[in-house]
């Protein structure tokens, strides 16, 4: 489901119209990005956590070259979902 498909739902279901939706749903998408640049994480409540994780320094190679590199440590963004997120998903794949 694309961002637009999102939008239409939710204008749909909502009678409100597109615009403040789409509005609505790229600040939402703003304040997670930038909680998540900040190093805060965002809990919602029967949906799930989007977090940072920190990556530990690694080792890698280029096969092409022969070498290796040292990949630092650093912090990737995830999602949790909820325990009742993934229940209603797991009766969905039944």
């Amino acid at each position: 489901m694309t961002k637009a498909e999102i939008v239409n739902e939710i204008s749909k279901s909502t009678g409100i119209d597109k615009s403040s939706v789409l509005t609505t749903v790229e600040k939402f998408m703003e304040i997670v990005k930038d909680s998540l640049a900040n190093n805060e994480d965002v809990f919602l409540r029967g949906f799930g956590s989007f977090i940072v994780k920190t990556r530990s320094q690694k080792t890698a190679r280029n096969i092409s070259k022969g070498t290796t590199i040292i990949i630092p440590e650093h912090n990737i963004p995830a999602f949790k979902p909820a325990k009742v997120f993934m229940e209603q998903v797991k009766q969905v794949e039944k």
